[in-house]
């Protein structure tokens, strides 16, 4: 069984793994152009900011304590809280050495809750190529077997048509001989043969 074999693009692997990086450097890339617009020590602005990290956290906590629970809709907050916090210090501060430090931070929480979903995707994924192969096994040991049945089924066909032969060979050329009585085969219990008997007689 052949198998059609896809290499994915070098963008499509290494995209999703510096995802959570650029999410971070972007954030920290605007934030620090918003803080050289005017954001500097603005007390208004980064009272915004805060609340509204604050609502993306209690957005975040309704959501994976509600009914539902929707671990999506929850960890989406969560990293807006995060985003809308870090831009907020990263905007308002002075220097680079608080922001870049508060950049490395989220960027290492970042892979370490991202790295338990790509764990979990690897799994099924494994889990997966395991099945299909186990069932590619199996089909192929299914034609197998068949391919060998038929096969025999083919050679017995064959082996007794070659035998009706030359049995059939063999009563021709006894019954030409001379001195042949068809009577003696049929008190030694063998069967009739009508077609030799018919040509005897006539």
């Amino acid at each position: 069984m052949n198998e059609q074999i896809i290499a994915p693009h070098w963008l499509a692997v290494i995209v999703p793994k510096a995802a959570p990086a650029l999410a971070t450097s972007t954030v920290l890339i605007l934030a620090r152009v918003w803080n050289a617009n005017g954001a500097e020590h603005s007390v208004g602005n980064a009272v915004l900011m805060t609340a509204l990290s604050l609502a993306a956290a209690a957005a975040g906590v309704c959501a994976s304590i509600g009914r539902a629970g929707d671990s999506v809709i929850a960890g989406t907050a969560f990293a807006a809280s995060g985003g809308l916090g870090f831009a907020a210090v990263a905007g308002y501060a002075d220097g680079l050495s608080l922001p870049l430090l508060l950049w490395a931070l989220a960027t290492a929480i970042a892979y370490g809750l991202v790295a338990r979903y790509w764990r979990t995707d690897r799994r099924e994924r494994i889990t997966h190529e395991r099945q299909t192969s186990a069932r590619r096994e199996e089909h192929a040991h299914i034609e197998r077997v068949e391919a060998l049945r038929a096969g025999a089924q083919i050679e017995v066909a064959r082996t007794g048509a070659a035998y009706a032969e030359q049995l059939a060979q063999a009563l021709i050329t006894r019954a030409a001989l001379p001195g042949f009585d068809f009577k003696a085969l049929e008190a030694a219990g063998l069967p009739e043969l009508p077609s030799a008997s018919t040509s005897k007689e006539h």
